[in-house]
């Protein structure tokens, strides 16, 4: 064992990378901390803890951001509508920034110069990690093991990395029968890699739609919007209701997931250069979507709203690309904020087998004259006027 060379926090989340990566890291040297981050995936944090310390971390935090992840991060992707390449949510996307965030507060509280992740050299969430990093402290230094010729040469594959486990004693989940990476949040389920990376492999969902099969009944919610932020979710059958942010969220995940709603299976553009396969499970992330987007075109001023779509596109991408501290995101935040002061209302819809139905709406704030839209009554409207109407727009 090398000397000590410094104090690193690792993003530790238990699996087969990180736990690998802490007991390398320890190889090289480093006295380890590391950093566990609850943003609501299901899993035994006390027996992580005790995992983390038998493998020689020096100390260990686990926190709790569930809530901060919801109202700080997924409800300004709720506010733009942000959805990357026409159909995946961002769910990876959005919690990486919150995690970094955790990870560069305990670096700075213990005095570390390091912080080290178990994002791959080939992907996204390497960019997402450290720009996060260099955003917040950027005197940080980071170790990328992945990016490490030390450490991607001697381990080329995730077999060697499951024989590195095997003969240092690491238990870890991931099995030569379940070669797959899997990462969940309170935003989706993620699943790529291994026997995935064939794009004609059937995916292995677990909250989407091979769960609706046994659903025959329709679920009617009810949805609240104030300022673009859902503020209250009621179930029409049982008369529930659920207020606060976090747990109208894990409310929706629960009744979107019985019925199927969110998965898909997609093939997209990494900000490296390089085409990935993903699959996705967004349960309440895709109600909200639907449900925002309606109430959104029945608040929002057409131009002010075509203006806002292009401000969407971009902020999605920026999110997708690890920029979610950079000075342009944080101004779209700013400005897509703005747009939704007057998007306020109710949205009723079901979910039934996959597939979410909006049913109504109603808002203080419509911008919908029935009266004037009625093929019955004529209301504040010449028709007569719109044949100059017509005949300007045909002059080109």
């Amino acid at each position: 064992m090398a000397q000590p060379k410094d104090t690193v926090v690792l993003a530790y989340s238990g699996g087969l990378d990180t736990s690998c990566i802490l007991v390398w890291l320890k190889e090289q040297g480093y006295d380890v901390i590391t950093y566990l981050a609850n943003i609501g995936q299901k899993e035994d944090f006390e027996a992580a803890r005790k995992k983390a310390l038998a493998l020689g971390a020096k100390k260990v935090y686990i926190e709790d951001v569930s809530k901060a992840f919801v109202e700080e991060f997924i409800w300004p992707a709720v506010q733009a509508n942000a959805v990357y390449e026409d159909r995946y949510l961002l769910g990876t996307a959005l919690a990486r920034p919150c995690i970094a965030r955790g990870l560069v507060d305990v670096a700075q509280r213990e005095g570390a110069q390091y912080v080290a992740h178990g994002a791959t050299g080939k992907g996204n969430d390497q960019v997402r990690f450290e720009l996060t990093c260099y955003a917040l402290c950027p005197n940080i230094k980071v170790v990328a093991p992945w990016r490490l010729p030390e450490f991607y040469q001697r381990f080329p594959g995730r077999r060697e990395l499951m024989e590195y486990a095997k003969n240092h004693g690491i238990p870890v989940p991931v099995t030569p029968q379940t070669p797959w990476s899997m990462d969940e949040n309170l935003m989706h389920i993620s699943y790529e890699a291994g026997i995935l990376e064939n794009p004609k492999v059937i995916d292995h969902g677990q909250r989407g739609s091979h769960r609706a099969k046994g659903v025959s009944c329709i679920c009617s919610l009810i949805r609240n919007f104030t300022a673009g932020v859902p503020v209250k979710v009621t179930n029409t059958g049982d008369g529930s209701t659920r207020s606060s942010a976090l747990e109208l969220f894990v409310y929706l995940n629960d009744i979107a997931g019985k019925h199927g709603v969110g998965r898909i299976d997609i093939v997209e553009n990494r900000f490296v250069g390089m085409k990935s396969r993903g699959i996705y499970e967004t349960p309440a992330g895709t109600i909200l979507y639907h449900a925002h987007l309606d109430i959104e075109a029945f608040t929002m001023d057409r131009e002010v709203r075509k203006i806002k779509q292009g401000l969407a596109l971009k902020f999605s991408e920026l999110v997708y690309n690890g920029f979610w501290h950079s000075p342009e995101c944080e101004f779209l935040r700013h400005c897509i904020a703005r747009s939704q002061e007057g998007v306020t209302g109710t949205v009723r819809l079901s979910v039934f087998k996959g597939q979410v139905y909006v049913l109504g709406r109603e808002s203080p704030r419509s911008l919908y004259n029935e009266e004037l839209v009625s093929m019955n009554v004529q209301g504040d409207y010449e028709p007569a006027d719109a044949t100059g109407f017509i005949n300007i727009n045909s002059l080109r």
